[in-house]
């Protein structure tokens, strides 16, 4: 796990601002087995849907749909 002063005000009060997302996410990146998946796929060559499928899912993450440009 980072070696991070959680309690440190100066570093660490603005987590008290965040809405709930935010505060998932400030605590997810500091998750071991989740940087390391995601530098797993990071460093792959090509993901597929299922992979990226996979890696949202075990760590809950949602996306927002992107919207198609008409050509």
């Amino acid at each position: 796990m980072l070696n991070i002063e959680w309690w440190h005000h100066a570093a660490y009060g603005y987590i008290w601002q965040l809405a709930a997302s935010g505060f998932a996410w400030e605590y997810l990146r500091r998750n071991d087995d989740y940087r390391h998946d995601y530098q797993t796929l990071a460093l792959a060559r090509r993901q597929d849907a299922e992979q990226l499928e996979s890696f949202a899912d075990r760590w809950g993450l949602l996306f927002p749909k992107r919207p198609r440009h008409g050509g």
